[in-house]
Order: C-alpha cells, then structure tokens, then sequence
C-alpha cells in the first residue's frame, strides 16, 4: 500500500468516528513498487517521487514518459505525485492514457481506482476494483483500497469482508491491520480497532499514523488518557503533527472522565 494527505485542519474539535476515518485516509497513501531504468529523467523523476517532491517528479516522469510511453511503473508513479499535488483530473488523465497501451495491468486498474476516488468518484472506483479482484483474488492491494473505498461509501459489512480476507492472505502487512482496525472503528467496535492497531505497530513501530489513530480512540472513545498521551508521545517522537497537537491539547484542557 504502500500507503497517500492533505494539510491538517487548523482548528481541532474533539474528533467524531467520521473524523478520525477522513483524517487517516487523508494520512494514507500506497505507492506501488517502482521499477528502474537507465535514463536520467526516470532516476531522477523516481527518486524525487519517493523524496515527496511531487512537482518535480511529475515533470521528470512526464518526459520520460514522451519517449516511453510504455513504461507503466513511471506512469504509476507520476499519476500518484499528481494527485499528491491535488491535481486530480490530469492523474486520472494519465493512467487512462497508460490503460489504452495496458488495459489489463494491474497496477494502473489499481492506480485509476485511486485516482477516481480522490475525485470522490468511489462508487466507480469500486467497480474497477472489483472487475480487477475478479482476475486476482489475492490482490492484497486491491482489496485493502476496495475496504477503504466501501468505508466511505458506508458499506461496511463489505469492507470488513475485504479486510478480514486482506489480514488473511497478507498477516504480516502493518497497512492491512491498520485498515481492518479503521473499519473496526467505523463499525463502532472501539476494541477490535484497538486490538487490530496494536498488531499493526507491532509489525510498524514506526508509523506515528498508527499510534495517533489508537491514541484518539483512547482519549475520545475509551476515555483513557494515560494510554492516549502514550500513543500520542510516541507518534511526536516520530514527528507526526497530529500527535504533537493531541499532545498540546491534552496539557491546555485534560481529557474530562
């Protein structure tokens, strides 16, 4: 998954379930796993996706791709620092350009799912996924964003399937875990979600995003503060923003029992 986030709000009210799922999906972003080339402008243009230098990268991987239109892990890649961009219709443009060359790949099926649901075109996004899990059950990537995607559509039953079929096929992947507990979340299951958190950073200590999720269940929805303030060090020791500003929250105005 690995996977993308949108600045935070500058105000923060205590935090509804709804809350906390935008907050984290807005966190979330999976990349696919990139090829390599000989060319500069690939290199350069990959290196610069994976360092978050999105404008960069996106005029790196054009060009290259006006030589080799057919390389589809440069295409994937400039597709997801588009979006990261905000920019959209042009990421989706991208990946239906490289589906006429590859109709059946899986990683641009997957890479238009993405990009159809930053457009909040999910229900879309859903019958890409599906048509592709049709050819490949076992795509843990595929139905980890089908979960999410039926998430926000608020069908969860179905996204817990997906998920609980993700944690199976892939236990040791920290981002299925973290996604089985956000479903858990959503479906009012506070401990499930607590518990299927806990494995994930387990497996990824170093995720602050997994240690501010568990944290605000916690706080907001465990009412135990000591655990929250816990979570939410460790994920400021890792430089998460949001786990600093729960922080700060928590020293101006405690948690009330």
């Amino acid at each position: 998954m690995a996977g993308t986030p949108l600045l935070p709000r500058q105000t923060w009210p205590r935090p509804g379930r709804g809350c906390l799922l935008l907050l984290c999906v807005a966190w979330l972003w999976v990349g696919p796993a990139l090829g390599q080339d000989p060319s500069e402008d690939l290199t350069r243009g990959l290196a610069a996706h994976k360092a978050g230098r999105h404008q960069e990268a996106a005029e790196l991987l054009g060009r290259h791709l006006e030589s080799r239109p057919r390389d589809t892990a440069a295409r994937i890649a400039r597709a997801a620092s588009l979006r990261a961009l905000e920019r959209y219709p042009e990421a989706l443009a991208e990946i239906e350009a490289g589906l006429k060359l590859a109709p059946r790949d899986p990683g641009l099926l997957l890479a238009q799912a993405q990009s159809l649901a930053a457009l909040e075109r999910r229900a879309e996004a859903i019958r890409v996924l599906t048509r592709l899990l049709k050819r490949q059950p076992r795509n843990v990537e595929a139905l980890k964003e089908r979960a999410e995607q039926l998430t926000q559509e608020g069908r969860l039953p179905e996204a817990l399937r997906d998920m609980n079929h993700a944690v199976a096929l892939a236990p040791q992947d920290p981002w299925a875990h973290f996604k089985l507990g956000m479903v858990q979340f959503a479906l009012n299951r506070n401990q499930e979600a607590v518990a299927a958190f806990t494995t994930a950073i387990r497996l990824n200590p170093e995720s602050p995003l997994f240690y501010f999720a568990r944290g605000q269940i916690y706080r907001y929805h465990l009412n135990d503060p000591d655990k929250a303030r816990a979570d939410f060090e460790a994920g400021c020791r890792l430089d998460h923003p949001w786990c600093c500003r729960e922080l700060e929250k928590m020293t101006e105005q405690p948690t009330s029992p």
